[in-house]
């Protein structure tokens, strides 16, 4: 196997050789090695690689070439950075409950990915690692905050990669880079034994593919409760993967291209939207614009974040700092990241129960969306990739407030399931004139993962996108 064929399998079709004995986990591992050594200088996606050991798990993604994020999951004697000088050469002592899952089922961890620090952002580009580049085009961002799983799957370094989600965070980049980003329903996947419910139930993890069945496979890996976890959401019967390539039905779509905070969205995505919705109503769904209100304005929500996202982040730069002896100051962290530590700081116990009412209040909000329809399509993002840079400019002049207020204005259509819990994913569905990826999301009731899949899978027979490939890619990078 050269680098050409193992860029163009997926991860199952890459297992299924490996199963099948034509080719070895060793040798595929060293064909990531050598795709991260040919590609990474161009796009920095990846902070450090490894030789992996022989893995001895089995299942459908067992062998495959695997990356994880530098946030929020641990490997035994790997570094644990967060994209920050404060948690600089921080070593992992245990395995955390997500790695050993990965670990069980074989998944062949070859290395971290880049993100931006503490993972406050939509854009990859932290002081420690320097930014990440778009492999559609080097000059723009491949998104965030996990830019670097996005950037490493869509130039075929491996085929899918740990991701995690707190307002965007995997459907941002699948939609910047091309890829099918699924996050999951709150409780679906352990973030223990260090965390328990990250940002007050707003973060969640899986990853980034170029295949809905790959995430499908990786949502049955993930899938299921861990000792003191405190949410547990029940998977199918039959998992996750099973649901791919089944009929989804005639579903309800409810077709939302406004932002809740009311912003343009770009011709070409609204476009694209109208496109699709069309697409779906040729496969036999109903489809109709929706309102879908929020309950409250705009600024409420991102002012319940804002106390949300900056409190947690106080308590973890506090213990980041106790493990190094480094002091928070300009010499450790970002502007945009002590701003955010400052207002963490400032707020009260009532202002982050009243934050969590806001979250009790969009999830009842939300829930009513799906008693009227079965899906909520909308754009990923409002905009195109924009030019690295553009994002970060004034982060030295605001507060943390007004940081949230950027990071959740440059993804409008995210954050609102991460607070109410639910089930999203962007799709690869368009293209613009530029040549650069648009990505489609569609949302559904809590727990609801198995219908996406089955609609995702629809699409993807409908109107396959693995022929898109970018510019700066395995075998062909320029």
């Amino acid at each position: 196997m050269n680098l050409n064929e193992y860029a163009a399998h997926d991860g199952i079709a890459l297992a299924q050789l490996i199963a099948a004995g034509d080719v070895s986990t060793q040798e595929v591992a060293a064909l990531a090695i050598e795709a991260v050594q040919q590609i990474n200088p161009s796009i920095n996606a990846v902070i450090e690689h490894w030789t992996p050991s022989i893995s001895t798990g089995s299942g459908p993604l067992a062998g495959v070439p695997f990356l994880i994020k530098d946030l929020a999951i641990t490997a035994a004697g790997r570094r644990n950075e967060l994209g920050s000088r404060l948690a600089a050469g921080l070593v992992a002592e245990h395995d955390s409950y997500l790695m050993q899952r990965f670990n069980a089922a074989g998944l062949s961890t070859v290395g971290r990915t880049t993100t931006p620090e503490m993972a406050f952002s939509t854009e990859t580009d932290s002081t420690l690692q320097g930014p990440t580049r778009n492999p559609w085009d080097a000059r723009l961002s491949a998104g965030g905050s996990s830019g670097g799983a996005g950037a490493a799957v869509a130039a075929g370094i491996v085929p899918i990669a740990h991701a995690t989600d707190a307002a965007g965070s995997i459907r941002v980049p699948a939609a910047f880079n091309g890829l099918v980003g699924l996050k999951p329903t709150r409780g679906r996947c352990s973030h223990g034994p260090v965390m328990d419910e990250v940002f007050a139930g707003l973060g969640v993890q899986l990853g980034l593919s170029r295949s809905v069945r790959d995430s499908a496979a990786l949502m049955d890996i993930v899938q299921g409760h861990a000792p003191g976890d405190p949410y547990h959401t029940a998977a199918p019967a039959e998992g996750f993967l099973a649901q791919v390539g089944r009929d989804p039905g005639r579903l309800r779509i409810g077709l939302l291209d406004t932002p809740w905070n009311g912003a343009a969205v770009d011709g070409e995505i609204l476009d694209a939207t109208s496109r699709i919705a069309r697409e779906l109503d040729t496969l036999g769904h109903q489809v109709e614009s929706v309102q879908a209100p929020l309950g409250l304005s705009w600024d409420a929500f991102v002012e319940a974040n804002a106390h949300i996202w900056c409190a947690s982040l106080v308590r973890w730069i506090d213990h980041l700092a106790g493990a190094t002896g480094r002091p928070i100051d300009e010499r450790t962290l970002e502007p945009a990241t002590l701003a955010c530590y400052a207002f963490g700081q400032r707020s009260r116990g009532t202002d982050f129960a009243a934050a969590l009412e806001v979250r009790n209040s969009i999830a009842r909000q939300v829930a009513g969306w799906f008693e009227e329809i079965d899906v909520l399509l909308t754009p990923t993002l409002p905009c195109l990739p924009q030019a690295i840079g553009t994002y970060n400019l004034g982060a030295g002049h605001m507060d943390g407030r007004q940081w949230t207020a950027r990071v959740f204005e440059h993804s409008p259509f995210t954050p609102v399931f991460n607070v109410a819990g639910t089930p999203a994913i962007s799709l690869p569905l368009g293209m613009s004139s530029a040549g650069l990826p648009i990505g489609l999301q569609f949302a559904a009731r809590f727990g609801a993962e198995d219908m996406l899949l089955r609609l995702a899978g629809q699409l993807e027979q409908a109107l396959p996108w693995q022929h898109r490939q970018p510019p700066i890619r395995v075998g062909h990078s320029g």
